[in-house]
């Protein structure tokens, strides 16, 4: 890198904090953490879209693809889920968190469950997003340590620093924004990777015939995920809803989006636009590594300077090798806006969360100057935290992307079916549903370490019916057994009994029959474009 490329990298570090300068001023946590709720759909879609395809995404994924051994395209059908998830998401969950106007998801938990329900699943929330968050910075700092020549810890304060000051000057608002601009430099990025190694392979027609038959293979229906095997369609399809949904629904770093929105109309039209604007994007990250790892098979001084055991250099050597100055900044500036996209919302769920739960702690209001004062204090701490897990984080696996969905995947079906029971039964108290989210996850996690046949996407669908079946069961036998259920339920908080009634008065739905045509019909259409896939390379 020389002086033009650290001057791109210099002015685009210096507007994301005159962007955070510019949206400061929040007087409330609503304002600070929801951004007042007059976010539009279009820059929260962006700022979604962001957060999910992150840094790990633009340098994982086309590892993935390109390089790893038993890679390829198959990674598309783990796209083909999203759709469905927006579908089931527009018909349960994510109405009635808006409608209930929390600004922590899981106070809506506390509401219908009680305080224990609300702090075990706050727990997994903060554990599980601080430790994958932790991981991705740490998979970035190796990565700019190759590109910009400095010490890890230099690229940690460098990332951690300038997300921390601009995220919590302008909260929420400066998140979406700061995401919004962050999309559009990652997506920029990624086209001028596929375009310079299409030239340096010798063209479109060169690269077709150089590309990998197997690599080409976008689905799989032969592989069911029970005999060792992955990445199947049934497998990839049915866990990738279940996973999905919890992510964008049940996770405060998404969800907390979603309650932004102006209105239901908005929010609906943020849904829709990411269950149809995804897989391209995906497809075209996806594309780029499929043309870059040709190049490297293709380039023996290029391959030998990946490590063998790690395919997630792929990217960051070609930008190196092929790209000029400038672009290079450029690129090393989309990949920095890809980490803080991630570490941004990271820091500012963590900071809702936690904010809400000393509040609880408490048990008494505390003045909105106050609250918003604790608010950031948890934002810094929870951003110390993230930095210092990746300062730890070790060795990390062969494609960082493979390992942060496995480590979801163990907790994402328990808590989506914590979430359904509260909103579609009226039957289960706090105890059931508790009982159910330890045991789906304690399931999982036995899974993970002694049944290695079982592919890592059905842990999704394994821990959302083991949670659901043991908290339905549970709620049976206490209400068919000699305790007196009447006296039970006299106990109940007011505000518990109106959430319950709320399940069965529910106001018109988001989910119209033409959002249900659309998505159904885009679903079927990306498997037909996934099944031919292979055809238009050949």
């Amino acid at each position: 890198m020389d002086i033009l490329d650290y001057t791109v990298i210099c002015f685009y570090l210096l507007g994301l904090l005159f962007v955070g300068f510019l949206l400061r001023g929040q007087s409330s946590s609503k304002a600070y953490f929801l951004g007042g709720r007059d976010l539009g759909w279009k820059p929260l879609t962006l700022s979604v879209m962001a957060t999910q395809l992150s840094a790990v995404s633009f340098i994982s994924a086309p590892a993935f693809v390109g390089f790893r051994e038993g890679g390829g395209l198959i990674w598309l059908t783990y796209e083909l889920a999203v759709p469905l998830a927006m579908l089931f998401l527009l018909g349960t969950v994510l109405p009635t968190l808006y409608r209930s106007g929390v600004v922590s998801i899981y106070d809506y938990l506390e509401r219908r469950f009680g305080l224990s329900t609300r702090l075990i699943i706050s727990v997994v929330f903060q554990c599980s997003r601080a430790f994958s968050t932790g991981i991705m910075v740490y998979a970035l700092t190796i990565i700019l340590q190759s590109t910009m020549g400095i010490e890890a810890w230099h690229a940690i304060a460098l990332i951690g620093v300038v997300t921390l000051l601009y995220s919590l000057q302008g909260g929420m608002k400066a998140v979406v924004y700061g995401d919004a601009i962050q999309m559009v430099i990652i997506v920029l990025g990624t086209i001028i990777c596929a375009v310079v190694g299409l030239e340096a392979l010798g063209g479109v027609s060169e690269f077709l015939q150089r590309v990998p038959a197997e690599r080409t293979i976008a689905i799989n229906f032969s592989s069911l995920g029970f005999n060792g095997d992955g990445f199947g369609f049934l497998p990839m399809v049915m866990g990738g809803v279940i996973l999905y949904a919890s992510y964008y629904g049940c996770d405060q770093s998404e969800a907390q989006r979603a309650l932004s929105a102006k209105n239901e109309t908005d929010l609906k039209k943020m849904l829709v636009a990411n269950g149809l604007l995804r897989f391209p994007i995906t497809l075209l990250y996806c594309m780029s590594g499929l043309i870059v790892g040709t190049l490297a098979f293709s380039d023996p001084s290029f391959l030998n300077q990946i490590p063998s055991d790690n395919p997630d250099w792929l990217m960051p050597i070609f930008i190196l090798n092929y790209l000029p100055h400038g672009i290079i900044g450029l690129l090393v500036v989309a990949i920095l806006a890809a980490a803080m996209s991630s570490l941004s919302s990271a820091i500012n769920s963590l900071a809702a969360v936690s904010g809400e739960d000393i509040s609880r702690a408490l048990n008494k209001d505390i003045e909105p100057q106050r609250y918003l004062f604790i608010a950031k204090v948890m934002g810094i701490v929870w951003g110390v935290i993230i930095l210092i897990l990746s300062l730890n984080a070790g060795n990390i696996a062969p494609t960082v992307i493979e390992a942060i969905n496995k480590v979801g995947s163990v907790f994402f079906g328990p808590v989506l079916a914590v979430f359904l029971l509260g909103m579609l039964s009226k039957v289960v108290r706090g105890f059931d549903v508790n009982l159910g989210l330890v045991t789906g996850v304690f399931t999982n996690i036995v899974i993970a370490f002694f049944i290695h046949n079982i592919f890592w996407f059905w842990w999704n669908v394994i821990g959302f019916v083991t949670a659901i079946v043991m908290a339905l069961l549970a709620s049976q036998l206490r209400s068919g057994g000699s305790v007196n259920d009447a006296h039970s339920k006299s106990i109940e908080s007011t505000e518990q009994s109106e959430i319950k009634e709320s399940i069965a008065t529910k106001k018109h739905s988001v989910l119209t029959p033409a959002v249900k045509a659309v998505l159904l019909s885009y679903f079927l259409l990306l498997v037909f474009v996934c099944w031919k896939m292979p055809d238009w390379f050949a």
